[in-house]
């Protein structure tokens, strides 16, 4: 999988651990390397977890190697973003955008 900078990439196995149980609002990207729209989203995602990083954790989920995550959130699309709060899904958006109209969206989330 092609990882932003500075975003962490979870996995089937720790996602309980690292998003679940995160203490931090923590924004989700389902991902795969054959999605050119997820690849546009690198940089975005790298400038939203430098500037944002105090209030919001950004991690990378791969899609293909990750099935029982991407299954029980039923994403059928990529990329989708999801916010999780407290454990729970509170926001979803599916497609590629710009860095200021996703934080916008994800802003009430945090």
């Amino acid at each position: 999988m092609i990882r932003a900078a500075g975003v962490s990439e979870v996995t089937d196995a720790d996602f309980t651990t690292e998003v679940i149980g995160s203490a931090l609002p923590v924004l989700v990207e389902f991902t795969a390397d054959w999605c050119p729209p997820c690849r546009q989203m690198g940089p975005v995602l790298s400038a939203l977890a430098a500037e944002e990083g105090e209030r919001l954790k950004v991690v990378q989920l791969d899609v293909d190697t990750n099935p029982e995550t991407t299954n029980a959130y039923k994403v059928l699309s990529m990329p989708t973003f999801m916010v999780f709060r407290d454990g729970e899904p509170v926001r979803s958006m599916v497609g590629a955008r710009p860095k200021r109209r996703l934080l916008a969206e994800i802003e009430d989330a945090l």
